[in-house]
């Protein structure tokens, strides 16, 4: 059970920003010939992606990193925007909230590594995986049980649905 006040915070949140190596994946980067470069997502985090938009929820994925395997998997998945090679992640924090009018109250932000930091600490909900830098489970109000690339986005997906009341109306389509 989360902390009532993790409850209320959720019920405010309009748009998640992701980090993707070590929250989307497990962090583990894989290289082939060819300059191939293979990255594991995680299937329950796809339907979370999904989950999310129909719950009227904007996705944005952040990577300090760029790859034609995150490119496709965001394709696939119809995220609301994608940021690669972002270095500077509070720059990216500015333009999603002038983007969407947002207030930084209504943007949740999962990370697991110091460049996710800015964004953390701005958030009106800043979450960290089990995995993260000590620096950013200290800056995290919430820590996921399920690891980077073992669901943790979708842990956080069901836990803002259910605190918003939209959980069992997504839930319906499947139970039918």
């Amino acid at each position: 059970m989360k902390h009532p006040s993790l409850r209320a915070r959720a019920r405010r949140i309009k748009a998640i920003v992701a980090d993707v190596d070590g929250v989307l994946t497990d962090g583990g980067i894989v290289y082939g010939q060819n300059n191939l470069e293979l990255k594991r997502f995680h299937v329950q985090d796809g339907l979370a992606v999904q989950l999310a938009r129909r719950g009227g929820l904007k996705i944005i994925l952040a990577s300090g990193r760029s790859s034609a395997a995150l490119r496709r998997r965001s394709r696939e998945l119809g995220v609301d925007a994608l940021w690669q090679g972002a270095a500077d992640k509070a720059r990216i924090f500015a333009i999603l909230m002038d983007t969407y009018r947002l207030h930084p109250r209504e943007i949740c932000c999962i990370g697991d590594d110091l460049p996710d930091l800015p964004l953390l600490r701005r958030a009106g909900l800043g979450v960290a995986v089990p995995a993260a830098a000590d620096d950013v489970r200290r800056a995290a109000a919430m820590i996921t049980r399920r690891g980077g690339g073992g669901g943790a986005l979708r842990e956080v997906v069901e836990f803002i649905l259910k605190a918003q009341g939209k959980w069992n109306g997504l839930l319906n389509a499947y139970t039918r």
